[in-house]
């Protein structure tokens, strides 16, 4: 090979590495530069939790008095509570909004706010929430449907000053779950439809980890985030993610050039119960425990703090009830504890 040959190819590879080296060298400076801040840890934090009846029956908890006990004892004033489609409409047409009406009058009488959640899409797995009668149905009927319960339960609810925002389908962006992808344009539907039955802000929310937070945050009014730490991975078993808290605090600055800066981002699900293959009513306590010990809880809600949200609404709340009616208050307590130094 010539050298003149030689040296060409040598002065390219070179060029190509420099190049990377460059531009290496902008993305950590500009990590650094957006992620420079700390965030203040005397601001005013807010807590909240997400109240599943659903989950509080898998676990085979009085869940009357576990949502009592949320609002009389861990005196929790931030609530997102969940309007399932197959309780309300168990029959086609047959609306039935007694469990639910219950959160929200027991919520009002303490003045908390709630975020009521709406959809097929709606927390806790399997993320699918829709009547049997439902399912066999052609899509578009079955959407048409859907709107239907979802006008229902706006018009039911709009007159009632406890709820302040509505959540429209849960992480519709992430694929997740046993529900089938959302289309963006149906999305649009639903939102649109409760726009035109109420004024107030609806949260769209999206994956904190594995997800860009774009399109959740320039559909919604309100941005809700999760945040996982400790999860169980089908190939690589338990895992810890390696994300710093500055991650959280870039992410935002990043969609924020694009959604506005004076929209609201909040973390709407913060992990505070394990997170493995099988289900929490699956397990024994002390596997339960073991999943995630009281330690590894701590140290969630301290990186929490340190991600600079001023908002956190806890995932949990049904299992640490579950804990303290047997014999293991600490998770319950540390949650009233920090609430109460509010």
């Amino acid at each position: 090979m010539p050298a003149v040959w030689r040296f060409w190819h040598f002065n390219v590879a070179m060029k190509k590495f420099l190049g990377f080296i460059i531009f290496l060298g902008l993305i950590v400076g500009a990590v650094y530069y957006l992620g420079r801040d700390t965030a203040d840890p005397n601001r005013k934090i807010e807590w909240g939790v997400t109240f599943s009846t659903f989950f509080a029956k898998k676990m085979n908890i009085d869940w009357k008095s576990a949502y009592a006990a949320i609002l009389d004892d861990l005196k929790i004033r931030n609530l997102r509570i969940v309007a399932y489609w197959p309780d309300i409409e168990k029959t086609k047409g047959i609306y039935d909004f007694s469990e639910l009406d219950w959160q929200v009058e027991q919520a009002g009488q303490r003045n908390a706010k709630l975020i009521l959640s709406v959809g097929r899409r709606v927390p806790r797995w399997p993320e699918c929430h829709e009547p049997e009668w439902n399912k066999n149905n052609e899509s578009a009927m079955r959407n048409e449907n859907l709107l239907n319960y979802i006008g229902e339960t706006i018009n039911h609810y709009k007159g009632n000053s406890a709820i302040y925002a509505w959540q429209v389908e849960n992480e519709p962006f992430l694929n997740f779950g046993e529900c089938p992808k959302i289309d963006s344009n149906f999305l649009d539907q639903e939102i649109a439809l409760v726009k035109k039955l109420d004024s107030r802000p609806i949260l769209i929310s999206d994956s904190g980890e594995l997800s860009i937070w774009y399109n959740a945050a320039k559909h919604g009014d309100i941005f809700g985030t999760t945040m996982y730490r400790y999860v169980e991975n089908k190939w690589l078993g338990e895992i810890k993610y390696p994300i710093p808290a500055a991650f959280f605090r870039i992410k935002e600055r990043i969609v924020r050039l694009f959604v506005g800066q004076e929209k609201p981002f909040i973390v709407i699900e913060l992990q505070g119960e394990p997170w493995q293959h099988l289900q929490l009513y699956e397990i024994s306590t002390n596997e339960q425990l073991n999943n995630l010990p009281f330690e590894n809880f701590k140290r969630i809600i301290d990186y929490a703090k340190q991600t600079g949200f001023s908002t956190y609404y806890l995932w949990g709340a049904e299992w640490w009830w579950s804990l303290k009616q047997n014999n293991h208050p600490e998770y319950w307590d540390y949650v009233k504890n920090i609430n109460n130094k509010i």
